[in-house]
């Protein structure tokens, strides 16, 4: 019997290429996105179900992973990929600003987590797979809330993946590097106006990419192979590191002392 995947945030970028990718081995698809009457491809591909799932509204969850259980017959792979990016002066943030990159990120990835799980403990078995990013092992500046959230996602995962054990479903944790997708171009910068603040941001979006420059990225279709072997790997591995340059901050991180970590990214983008 086929195997069925739900992705969400199927759109574009991971979430388009794990679509196809899944398809391409055989798996039943179940994409899901906020707008689906606007998708021309994945829904003329076979054994794909292209549906309506928006995070922040419950009623959209419940009733994607309803229509992909009524087609499908069950789930076995869950696939968090629907997130937002917020950047910018942390002081400067509203409210709204904050509580939509908690919203997407964390509190719509639990819930969708949380209307599957019933289906994978009926199974007897099944695979969790959150999207994280390099962002959720470093905080680099000006990305307070955005690596709060994905923070938040490591130790939300960290967390499920031993609660869920005995139950034999696995938790894993995709972290990407600077993967050029349509997610980077639907960033959204807080509108700062505190004028302590501006020679500190152009210090760091004009070196952003200097510490990786020369060093190779990750492709989408590397992050879709690299879900795909999250997903049958049938390993306790826990996270994926995709491309070398999340690889960098990582081993800055990880393989120096804390001062010599703080030291090292205050050096690339403030100092």
């Amino acid at each position: 019997m086929k195997k069925t995947v739900l992705v969400t945030g199927a759109s574009s970028g991971f979430g388009k290429e794990t679509v196809k990718l899944f398809q391409q081995r055989g798996w039943n698809v179940i994409a899901t996105m906020r707008t689906p009457e606007n998708e021309h491809e994945l829904n003329h591909l076979d054994n794909v179900l292209v549906t309506k799932l928006d995070v922040q509204e419950e009623f959209s969850i419940k009733a994607s992973v309803e229509a992909g259980i009524e087609k499908f017959g069950s789930i076995d792979v869950l696939v968090n990929n629907a997130g937002y990016g917020l950047m910018g002066v942390f002081e400067s943030a509203t409210k709204d600003q904050i509580q939509k990159q908690f919203e997407v990120n964390v509190f719509g990835m639990m819930q969708v987590t949380q209307t599957v799980l019933p289906y994978l403990r009926k199974n007897g078995k099944g695979t969790i797979i959150n999207i994280s990013s390099f962002g959720g092992l470093v905080a680099l500046p000006f990305t307070s809330l955005y690596a709060a959230s994905k923070f938040a996602v490591e130790g939300f995962s960290e967390s499920l993946s031993h609660e869920l054990v005995k139950l034999n479903i696995k938790v894993k944790i995709i972290e990407p590097g600077g993967v050029h997708t349509n997610f980077r171009n639907g960033l959204d910068v807080i509108k700062n106006e505190i004028p302590e603040y501006d020679p500190l941001m152009g210090s760091f979006f004009g070196r952003y990419a200097l510490p990786t420059e020369n060093i190779d990225k990750a492709t989408p279709q590397d992050v879709a192979a690299t879900i795909l072997e999250a997903a049958t790997d049938e390993t306790n591995r826990l996270r994926y590191i995709v491309g070398n340059d999340a690889q960098f901050y990582a081993d800055l991180k990880f393989k120096n002392d804390e001062v010599q970590f703080i030291n090292s990214v205050r050096d690339f983008f403030i100092n």
